[in-house]
């Protein structure tokens, strides 16, 4: 018999919960000091906490990116400011030109910020095999001419070819790289390729074969 589900209060989870009504209030408290009445003022706390979750997405899809961990620190700068800025150190009640213009300029800076996090690069187009009648026909290889008297000469025997050990993938990356495959092809789609997992992770050749093998 299944023992019924016991719910326990997360500690972190109410700590999280707490700071982020906080950061909410204090950015819509800034915001309308700034000039931005009604349904504005709330929308400027969720625009800033929407930025800050989309830039923390791609750092934990792509890794380490510069146009992420950017746009992460502008939203961050944001929050901290408005937090800072309702604590006594600003006048709200006659709030200053350059903050003003701030809160007036944020939605034009969100709004690009959000795209470019949002933008991927789609996958190529797959080239398009040629028709068969198109395709050359493979030539007979050229027979040498042997005199009659001359004696047979038999060709030495080629030495084994030792098959190349495949490179060790250590557990982390292998986990890393399914996450990758997987948002791959939910964007796409499609099964991600070698060439496309090499660029994703910043692997050799060799080595990103070695993780689709294990992906497969």
């Amino acid at each position: 018999m299944a023992r019924p589900r016991t719910w326990r209060l997360d500690a972190v989870l109410v700590q999280a919960v707490i700071a982020g009504a906080l950061s909410f209030a204090h950015l819509h408290d800034l915001a309308a000091a700034a000039g931005q009445a009604g349904w504005k003022a709330w929308a400027y706390p969720v625009s800033v906490d929407l930025l800050l979750v989309a830039a923390w997405r791609r750092l934990r899809t792509d890794g380490t990116s510069h146009l992420a961990w950017s746009w992460f620190v502008i939203a961050l700068v944001a929050s901290l400011g408005a937090n800072v800025a309702t604590a006594g150190f600003l006048d709200l009640g006659h709030p200053p030109a350059w903050l003003r213009f701030s809160v007036a300029g944020w939605p034009a800076l969100a709004f690009l910020g959000g795209t470019l996090l949002a933008h991927q690069p789609g996958p190529g187009p797959e080239p398009t095999p040629a028709p068969a009648s198109e395709r050359p026909e493979p030539s007979a290889p050229a027979v040498p001419e042997v005199a009659p008297d001359a004696p047979e000469i038999t060709p030495p025997a080629p030495a084994p070819v030792l098959p190349e050990a495949a490179p060790a993938v250590p557990p982390a990356l292998i986990d890393h790289a399914r996450k990758v495959a997987a948002d791959h092809r939910a964007r796409t789609g499609f099964t991600i390729d070698p060439a496309t997992l090499r660029a994703r992770l910043g692997v050799p050749a060799p080595l990103a074969d070695a993780i689709c093998a294990q992906l497969t």
